[in-house]
């Protein structure tokens, strides 16, 4: 699974969008931020979460924290943090590399509003080493992604007052 899932994923369902690979590691938000060169916030950051007895994906702005208020309210029961092992056994991707692309089995995903803000996001593309640079609306509609409004945007990344 992993990077050559993904690869395969997008070969399929959309071919013009490259895979890139880094020789730094991507694994958190600041290290793909500067493997990128991309602020912070421009980083989609995946989170494996247990709902009730469901596994899903939410997608965020690298610098916004899940809302547990928010969270429970849309989804219908508090979110937890999946563990590491659980991760990679119901995705196919290792923690720091994980993607709503090329899973290993489908699984829900929501694409939260935070990434609303920005013309093109860089989600992780299944290793620790890569991404793919998309534009978000694309995103949700390529993974089937529902929207919901599910984090905390730190001030730094909130849209700036006229």
């Amino acid at each position: 699974m992993s990077l050559e899932s993904v690869r395969a994923w997008f070969a399929q369902y959309a071919p013009d969008i490259t895979v890139e690979e880094s020789d730094k590691s991507s694994a958190t938000v600041p290290l793909a931020a500067a493997a990128y060169g991309v602020p912070p916030e421009q980083i989609a950051k995946t989170l494996s979460l247990r709902v009730g007895d469901r596994v899903v994906l939410v997608v965020t702005s690298g610098t916004a924290r899940l809302d547990n208020k928010k969270a429970r309210a849309a989804f219908g029961a508090k979110p937890k943090m999946l563990g590491v092992h659980e991760v990679a056994d119901l995705t196919g991707h290792e923690v720091g590399g994980v993607c709503p692309f090329g899973l290993k089995d489908p699984l829900p995903i929501y694409c939260d509003v935070s990434l609303q803000a920005f013309d093109v996001v860089v989600p992780a593309a299944g290793s620790t080493h890569s991404a793919v640079r998309i534009a978000p609306r694309r995103m949700a509609e390529l993974v089937g992604a529902e929207w919901v409004d599910v984090s905390e945007v730190r001030a730094e990344q909130a849209a700036p007052q006229p």
